[in-house]
């Protein structure tokens, strides 16, 4: 399986973090703003927002004079015992609050040794999870979880993937003919969102972004019920803002 080389907007995040993060790990004694913009290279304005994000997730905590220390999550991410629990943990405080965030539904998912899967989800009952009717594995062309996935691969491994697992109607909206649904993956550029207008299931809508870094292919996903669906666009706006700090928990 080989992955598209375009980076997407959380990615080049996720660099700008790690920077940030080695250069505070670097001071024991804590480092300010000033420090980190010499050290980084990164803009004060930038920074700003970057630190904003860092303290939320844990990963710095500021000390009386202001300087910046290791925080608790990036301690815990770094045991090497702990790290598997405290990062479903981590990521599965992340999705509750997310889920509370955009009102919907929201979930982690993975393309692993050729195949979809949900790692994680968070729902409730406002915000149903999606009623898995036909098997997320077989139902990529149909889904905003299999676009966004199959978008993140290569022409060829997009092809591997549906000679295996043939395009079916499941809704009079879902695309059957695999050239188009393969030309539609080649024009998607990697900053918009995939969409799922009722392809899937009538009488839900859903949306998916990348949470790609490395050789990792994965995508944060959410799915509301067709009567909420003038609630897509902003809730996807609430979905783009957390795939930072989730790509680095899972980057970490």
């Amino acid at each position: 399986m080989a992955v598209k080389p375009e980076p997407t907007a959380p990615f080049h995040s996720v660099q700008h973090a790690f920077r940030v993060l080695e250069s505070v790990a670097r001071h024991g004694d804590g480092v300010t703003d000033a420090q980190l913009a010499r050290e980084t290279g990164l803009p004060i304005g930038h920074l700003a927002h970057m630190m904003l994000m860092l303290r939320r997730e844990g990963y710095v905590e500021q000390v009386a004079d202001g300087a910046y220390v290791v925080g608790e999550s990036l301690l815990l991410l770094g045991s090497a015992t702990d790290r598997e629990r405290a990062l479903r943990e981590k990521l599965q405080r992340s999705l509750d609050d997310l889920r509370s965030a955009a009102g919907a539904a929201v979930y982690i998912c993975r393309y692993t040794d050729g195949e979809i899967s949900v790692d994680q989800y968070a729902d409730g009952p406002a915000t149903p999870r999606v009623n898995e009717w036909v098997d997320f594995r077989s139902a990529a062309h149909a889904t905003a979880i299999g676009k966004c996935l199959l978008g993140q691969l290569d022409h060829d491994a997009r092809r591997d993937h549906l000679s295996r697992h043939k395009v079916a109607r499941l809704t009079s909206r879902t695309i059957t003919d695999e050239r188009a649904l393969l030309a539609s993956l080649d024009r998607h550029p990697a900053s918009v969102p995939a969409l799922d207008l009722q392809e899937y299931a009538l009488g839900t809508v859903c949306s998916a972004v990348p949470l790609t870094a490395g050789s990792t292919v994965g995508c944060l996903a959410l799915s509301l019920p067709v009567e909420h669906a003038h609630r897509l666009r902003t809730a996807t706006d609430a979905l783009s803002k957390k795939a930072s700090p989730l790509l680095l928990s899972l980057a970490l």
